[in-house]
């Protein structure tokens, strides 16, 4: 699996290029761990946890998202928490579980909207503290 045409910052993010990746339309509690999004990836969703393919999901307020994938011996989770936007969720897209592609992926990722193609304004900080 490599991501081809992508900047080299983009190597933060899960690495896709065979694989699906799925989101989940409805937000879920961000409580939630491997364990609990695993179960639900299975349970409620009717996915293979183990497929390789990415899970994603986003937290009410839109301001997080969280990848779960299944990399040879343990489950990866990876979040993005934007500071001030909020994540451009396809609620526009039919059904509980929406397929992207790999560049809809990114564009998520990196704020635009994939119903109008709107990205977040970038944020330039100089410190944490």
């Amino acid at each position: 699996m490599s991501v081809t045409g992508r900047k080299a910052s983009a190597a933060v993010s899960p690495v896709v290029g065979d694989i699906a990746i799925y989101i989940c339309r409805d937000p879920v509690d961000f409580r939630m761990g491997i364990n609990g999004l695993s179960v639900m990836v299975e349970a409620t969703l009717k996915f293979d946890p183990f497929s390789r393919n990415l899970f994603c999901f986003v937290n009410k307020r839109k301001s997080q998202i969280k990848v779960l994938y299944w990399q040879r011996t343990g489950f990866c989770l990876w979040l993005k928490r934007l500071e001030e936007e909020r994540f451009k969720w396809p609620f526009h897209l039919a059904g509980p579980v929406v397929e992207l592609d790999e560049e809809q992926f990114f564009w998520l990722l990196d704020g635009l909207d994939l119903k109008h193609l709107k990205p977040h304004r970038s944020l330039e900080y100089r410190t944490v503290l």
